[in-house]
């Protein structure tokens, strides 16, 4: 999945949050709809002006940035 062609970040756009290019849905919105147990068609049908490529496109986008950064969230971990 190319997230590059999904994903924009605009320092005047949601205070430069990624978001999905286009709209002003953030990627962490998206992330909190599924941590909050939200489905792929939750989603979609939430907001039906975004396609499932997208969706799966914000997704790669953190676990790239994942990947791409190292750091220990033992604090958060544990809490």
């Amino acid at each position: 999945m190319d997230w590059e062609n999904h994903i924009a970040v605009n320092p005047e756009l949601l205070a430069g949050k990624p978001v999905i290019k286009g709209t002003r849905i953030s990627v962490e919105l998206i992330m909190t709809c599924f941590a909050d147990g939200w489905s792929m068609d939750d989603v979609l049908e939430s907001y039906p002006h975004l396609t499932r490529e997208q969706v799966l496109a914000a997704l790669r986008f953190v676990a790239d940035i994942y990947k791409e950064n190292e750091f220990v969230a033992i604090a958060k971990a544990s809490a």
